[in-house]
């Protein structure tokens, strides 16, 4: 059973991040069909979707896993079954609502979002058409947590996977047709690019309904072995699946919140200081789409692997094994900071080909990619916190410090951007998720009485490999930039490659040399440093 379970969670975590890196690959040639006015427009109609649609689902998944989880090892089958056949009504309800209430709101969230009038009816048209995925999404996310109730994740991963396969390619297709044959304009190009998101989300659909008539033959059966013996109202049931999604409504909506203060207040602010509303709207979206998009990547790496630890967290702390648990706080902090830091303090060294690589080479998107990337580190601390708060039934203050960390993105962004521009975005993000990660850190202190003592000094060490790592890379990329230009596209990947080879070089070899690789990811990597035979491995570091 517990080898189910880690395989499962295994496909669940490979299908979600390679959903996320195809989401970023994506951004490449879309940037070269539509440009930055293309970029504006998308990301103006996007990040409402993505807060719209976290609210809607983004707790249903596990949420419905959980519930059916639960029911299923007491032999209730039918309790699960009562909660997905009344679910399909409730989620196509609630996303037809969602699609209505976006698309009627749209000139007025349009008109929250623009720096002037010149944008208004373009952004206006683009996010009436990705408000049609909000129909489809939220059933399909009930189906998913239906399956992983099951403990069956393949459906989830791959249903994920060809929704964005499917999306990224009418995306880039739908895109390329308008722009490159039918010689029309930008508005109409970025909205057949929305509209791809309600696409892929009947090509993930068509996933799980061929699962669902593989398997239902084997879902019925289970039926026959119902005990019968409790009876559940719906209203007992939606009441137990709200308490366990809110926490992880709360989590997934976080960034998409940050990044809608933004929206709403970052192009106003920009013109209100003089700057015109072209400028303000590049300059947004080199922050809220550009830059984001490339920070997220590794910040999803890291936090997926984090996250596989929190189980063990949960386990330990029911059944009061404090030194498990100490561990097992010790494994998720140590190996977040191990695969973020060094990626931050990389993104940010190397911004100036990044940028040319993933779009064209411009210094303000540079600066902006630069500033932006050490912020990828309170992203992935917030979101293993907070997983963490939950793990420890804390979940509670999950509240308090997501509104304490958007009340004070949204009290300082204006001011800061006023007085430092982009930098004043980003400023504004990094004192907010800072804020909240103290108050989870806190709390994890307080309510699991977890001593900080190891991680603290771990951090330094980690700190210590990755500047050596910095200082490293720098020099190469210092002279490399004496034959390379960061301005071609071709030099410029050449040059992230040698640099980026280099720096891991560094930093892995310290790891190795000083046992903190071997303390992190335990016997596994023992065994593969067996197989290629890597001499002088040596652990000096303690538990």
């Amino acid at each position: 059973m517990q080898s189910k379970l880690l395989r499962g969670t295994f496909i669940l975590t490979l299908g979600t991040i390679l959903s996320k890196v195809l989401g970023l690959i994506y951004v490449i040639p879309f940037f070269q069909i539509v440009g930055r006015e293309g970029t504006v427009l998308y990301q103006y109609s996007y990040v409402p979707y993505t807060v719209f649609i976290s609210i809607a689902t983004a707790g249903v998944p596990l949420a419905v896993s959980k519930f059916i989880s639960k029911y299923n090892a007491l032999e209730e089958y039918a309790v699960g079954r009562k909660l997905f056949k009344s679910g399909i009504v409730v989620m196509l309800t609630t996303g037809f609502l969602a699609f209505l209430v976006m698309y009627l709101a749209a000139p007025t969230l349009a008109e929250m979002s623009t720096g002037g009038d010149a944008n208004l009816k373009n952004v206006t048209t683009v996010m009436r058409a990705v408000s049609f995925a909000l129909i489809v999404v939220p059933f399909m996310s009930l189906i998913r947590g239906y399956f992983q109730g099951h403990q069956s994740m393949g459906p989830s991963a791959l249903s994920q996977v060809v929704e964005q396969i499917v999306r990224i390619a009418f995306v880039l297709l739908g895109a390329f047709v308008v722009m490159k044959f039918l010689n029309g304009k930008i508005v109409t190009a970025v909205s057949v690019a929305t509209f791809a998101a309600f696409i892929g989300a009947i090509g993930g659909l068509a996933v799980l309904f061929w699962y669902w008539y593989k398997r239902k033959p084997y879902l019925d059966e289970l039926l026959e072995h119902d005990k019968g013996t409790i009876n559940i109202s719906l209203k007992e049931i939606y009441k137990e699946i709200i308490l366990y999604s809110f926490p992880f409504v709360l989590v997934g909506i976080a960034n998409p919140l940050f990044q809608a203060i933004d929206q709403f207040t970052f192009s106003k602010a920009l013109v209100q200081i003089g700057f015109t509303e072209q400028v303000a709207d590049s300059f947004f979206s080199m922050l809220n789409f550009e830059s984001h998009k490339i920070v997220i990547i590794p910040v999803s790496l890291a936090t997926a692997f984090s996250l596989t630890l929190v189980p063990s967290i949960t386990k330990a702390f029911v059944e009061g094994d404090k030194k498990s648990m100490v561990h097992q706080l010790n494994q998720s902090f140590q190996v977040l900071l191990f695969l973020t830091l060094p990626a931050a303090i990389g993104l940010s060294l190397l911004a100036e080909p990044v940028y040319t690589v993933f779009y064209q080479h411009d210094v303000m998107g540079t600066e902006v990619l630069r500033a932006y990337a050490p912020v990828a580190i309170l992203f992935s601390l917030y979101s293993v916190t907070a997983a963490i708060l939950q793990g420890i039934n804390e979940q509670r203050f999950t509240v308090l410090s997501l509104l304490v960390g958007l009340l004070i993105k949204l009290s300082l962004n204006i001011p800061l951007i006023k007085m430092m521009e982009t930098r004043g975005a980003v400023l504004a993000t990094t004192l907010g998720y800072t804020a909240a990660i103290i108050i989870n850190l806190i709390v994890i202190k307080t309510f699991a009485r977890y001593p900080f003592r190891i991680v603290w000094r771990r951090s330094l060490l980690i700190g210590i490999f990755a500047g050596l790592m910095w200082a490293v890379t720098e020099g190469v990329y210092r002279v490399l930039l004496l034959f390379l230009s960061p301005e071609s596209k071709i030099q410029s990947v050449i040059i992230i490659l040698l640099c980026a080879a280099i720096g891991a070089a560094v930093y892995f070899y310290l790891g190795v040399k000083s046992g903190l690789i071997s303390r992190l990811f335990g016997s596994r990597f023992d065994r593969l440093m067996t197989k290629i035979k890597l001499p002088g491995r040596r652990r000096t570091v303690e538990n």
